[in-house]
């Protein structure tokens, strides 16, 4: 027994070293890599986490297929989100404390992902929603982007009284896109379009002696609810209202479409060679809440069901752990491991430098907040030095002082718990539906928390650049198309052929 009991240890610790030394070769390996970030689903809204009705095979083979991050932590609303991504610190150190009214236009002074990647001979395509300003010096074929197909503002068909605003009369059906600067006209259903040009762009750069980084944001699942009648109709057959079928059929097209994404991937032998990465870009909408038409399993016909969440307490725009907790899966057949769960927490800060180390490439100077996760992603045990993350949903009115909202709507999060507002402490080990409020016996903690979250606000605030920002008296991309349409007109998109 004794001999079994130190063979065990001895495997384990072997294997504990071989996974140490698998971080390191992963380091500067120069994958291609393929982000696939959803807007508003959330974490809920996937099979593998026990979604009582939706229909996710896709996004479900991708779960078995990589290592989960299950405590993946964003902002509570979209364009702080991709900010993040984009430059691996806090939003609102990127100037993004709301997602209009030009404050969701990401600070000029910061040095993006693609533009870090193209220095190690990247290049970077971006296919659906950019939602980090729509003036043209914001715009992602200047910060870094060889290819740009894009809608406007925060979705298609937005449009709001500053510069943040989609193309003019835009649908989710046959929109106008801006493609690398210039406007056509698309057939079909937006989330089927981005991912058709997405897949027509790899498989063009694919061949060449460079590795790519394909950016897929879909405008889908956000609002209005709107999905195609094949997707939409099993849950108008289950009694689903219009606006539930809409959400959860905008999710189901988005699942069609990334097994589309798989399927290639597989089919042009690039599983081995490309890192491919799910994610969404806030906590899941309330799109899917509502009262049902008819009864569902064991429901009742008068019932009214809220949107599965995975128990978690609060949805979009919520500083709770519903509003900024998503699925965060990675991919890459041979190097990472499949069916591993990394429970630590991990945040959007961390997905530039964990980008960056793969590519070999730098973080550039005084601006990455967050770590490269690729010590957890070799061994979920491996050393991980604890740490606060900062949460604020902003949206205050423009004009107002910051620091009047310093004390609202906020969060503060470390391994076990999450502080929410001055006075809710959660043990998110043992209670993860924040159920019942411990602040009272934990004082120590809590003042311990306010004082940190006190120092990283004041540090926070000159970086928030666009609060004094004038509404700009015009829309660029309502200027453009319609420059566009006079003279040279809109063409129609050629589909590629896949």
């Amino acid at each position: 027994m004794r001999f079994v009991t130190v063979f065990s240890f001895t495997l384990s610790l072997l294997l504990s070293l071989f996974s140490v030394v698998k971080a390191a070769d992963l380091s500067g390996s120069k994958p291609n890599v393929i982000l696939v970030i959803t807007d508003d689903q959330g974490y809920g809204p996937v099979g593998k986490h026990d979604h009582p009705w939706i229909q996710t095979p896709s996004m479900d083979r991708m779960y078995d297929q990589s290592t989960r991050f299950t405590r993946f932590l964003v902002a509570p609303t979209c364009a702080p989100t991709r900010s993040a991504l984009m430059t691996g610190r806090h939003p609102m150190r990127n100037g993004v404390t709301h997602t209009i009214l030009e404050r969701e236009r990401m600070t000029l002074n910061a040095t993006t992902l693609p533009q870090v990647l193209k220095k190690v001979g990247y290049t970077s395509g971006i296919f659906g929603k950019w939602h980090l300003g729509d003036e043209d010096e914001y715009q992602p074929h200047n910060r870094g982007f060889d290819e740009a197909f894009i809608h406007g503002a925060g979705g298609i068909g937005q449009a709001y009284d500053c510069s943040c605003a989609d193309a003019p009369g835009n649908k989710y059906f046959d929109p106008a896109i801006k493609h690398n600067g210039s406007f056509v006209k698309t057939k079909g259903f937006c989330t089927d379009i981005f991912f058709t040009a997405a897949l027509g762009w790899i498989k063009e750069v694919k061949d060449r002696d460079e590795p790519f980084f394909a950016y897929i944001a879909t405008n889908a699942p956000h609002g209005p609810f709107i999905a195609p009648d094949k997707n939409k109709q099993r849950f108008l057959d289950l009694g689903f209202t219009e606006t539930q079928a809409g959400f959860y059929g905008m999710i189901e097209n988005i699942d069609e479409n990334f097994g589309r994404l798989l399927n290639k991937v597989e089919e042009w032998n690039l599983a081995e060679d490309t890192v491919i990465i799910f994610m969404s870009d806030n906590g899941m909408t309330g799109g899917g809440s509502g009262r049902l038409g008819k009864p569902i399993g064991k429901t009742s016909d008068d019932e009214v069901l809220f949107p599965y969440n995975a128990n978690m307490k609060g949805l979009k725009g919520s500083a709770d752990e519903g509003g900024v907790r998503v699925p965060f899966f990675i991919r890459w057949d041979g190097k990472i491991k499949a069916g591993q769960d990394v429970n630590r927490i991990a945040a959007h800060i961390d997905l530039f430098p964990t980008l960056v180390s793969l590519a070999g490439a730098s973080d550039p100077e005084n601006q990455v907040e967050g770590r490269s996760l690729l010590p957890l992603i070799a061994n979920p045990k491996a050393d991980w030095k604890g740490r606060l993350l900062y949460t604020h949903k902003g949206r205050w009115k423009t004009g107002v002082d910051p620091n009047e909202h310093k004390w609202k709507d906020f969060s503060i999060r470390n391994e076990r718990y999450r502080l929410v507002g001055r006075d809710q402490l959660f043990d998110m080990k043992e209670d993860p539906g924040q159920t019942t409020n411990i602040a009272s016996e934990h004082p120590e903690l809590v003042e311990r928390f306010l004082k940190r979250y006190d120092r990283w606000w004041e540090q926070t605030v000159p970086l928030m650049v666009n609060e004094e920002a004038e509404m700009l008296p015009f829309r660029p991309f309502h200027v453009q198309f319609q420059k566009q349409a006079d003279s040279a007109g809109i063409p129609n998109w050629i589909k590629p052929q896949l």
